[in-house]
């Protein structure tokens, strides 16, 4: 399962990050994902509570943020939504676009005790 590798990487960075700041153990983690990440969030919500054991993360809750996928334009310039399987300007319907957001898996907050 490729969610678990995803989450024992995450749970090391996590680590260091708390190491580095003298925690006791992790309260709460925030990790943003957007749907061309290629990470299936409730699987890796699954996954979560079986790669925490045994860490500092052990009892920390993970909270989850969807990503929207965004757009720019390269024949008009205009920023806008877009669905993962059609990445076409609402503007204008052109197909000339560039992603600006949706494909990210960001680490965005862990909540530290001391």
């Amino acid at each position: 399962m490729h969610e678990l590798s995803v989450c024992r990487a995450m749970l090391e960075q996590v680590a260091e990050i708390a190491g580095r700041h003298g925690a006791r153990c992790v309260q709460g983690i925030v990790v943003r994902i957007g749907p061309l990440s290629g990470v299936e969030p409730a699987l890796l919500a699954r996954t979560f509570p079986l790669a925490r054991a045994g860490t500092v993360a052990a009892h920390a809750e993970l909270t989850i943020e969807p990503q929207p996928v965004r757009v720019r334009c390269d024949a008009c310039g205009a920023e806008s939504a877009a669905t993962p399987s059609r990445l076409l300007c609402a503007a204008c319907g052109d197909w000339r676009t560039r992603l600006i957001s949706g494909d990210e898996l960001v680490l965005a907050s862990v909540e530290l005790v001391t």
